[in-house]
């Protein structure tokens, strides 16, 4: 078995307090580095297409909602998690980039949706394509009930951790 850097840390809190029980660590900073290391190796596939990883969440986000691939602002921000101010950056640049415009909210016309262009549907599949290309390689040294086993055991924390939204339809309106 090879070892990583967390192996480190662990034999050096096994050296410098024996009596700690550092099992936590073994888990919290691998999920950490492995963050840091999976961000180097998604940024260079959007980078190709001058676009941040928030962006194409977005971009993504609209797309996998359905035709006609519209959601309001709101929904987009609860979605994913960032803050209005957040949101309100990235659908500024992604208007300017002619990749999402603002159109009239047919169930509320007090909001507008933000709905992705044709130029952006086709960017994002263009991306997805590379970018599950890219991930399948970086995931290819687990072994295929490995990967399950992970995904489950990663949802599993995500869950025990309050990301326990229902899965549902992303729907137009409301929000």
């Amino acid at each position: 078995m090879t070892n990583d850097r967390v192996d480190s840390i662990l034999e050096d809190w096994r050296r410098e307090a024996p009596d700690l029980d550092a099992w936590p660590i073994a888990v919290s900073e691998r999920i950490s580095r492995l963050s840091t290391l999976l961000e180097r190796q998604l940024e260079p596939v959007l980078a190709r297409y001058d676009l941040s990883s928030g962006e194409f969440d977005v971009l993504a986000t609209l797309r996998r909602s359905g035709a006609p691939f519209q959601l309001t602002p709101t929904i987009l921000t609860t979605t994913l998690m960032v803050t209005s101010g957040g949101m309100t950056k990235r659908l500024s640049a992604l208007e300017r980039a002619e990749l999402v415009r603002r159109v009239s909210n047919s169930e509320d016309r007090r909001s507008r949706a933000v709905e992705l262009t044709d130029a952006g549907r086709e960017l994002v599949e263009r991306i997805l394509e590379s970018r599950l290309k890219n991930e399948k390689r970086m995931f290819g040294a687990l072994r295929k009930r490995q990967r399950r086993d992970l995904a489950a055991a990663l949802r599993d924390l995500c869950v025990a951790l309050g990301d326990d939204q229902p899965s549902r339809k992303l729907t137009r309106g409301r929000g």
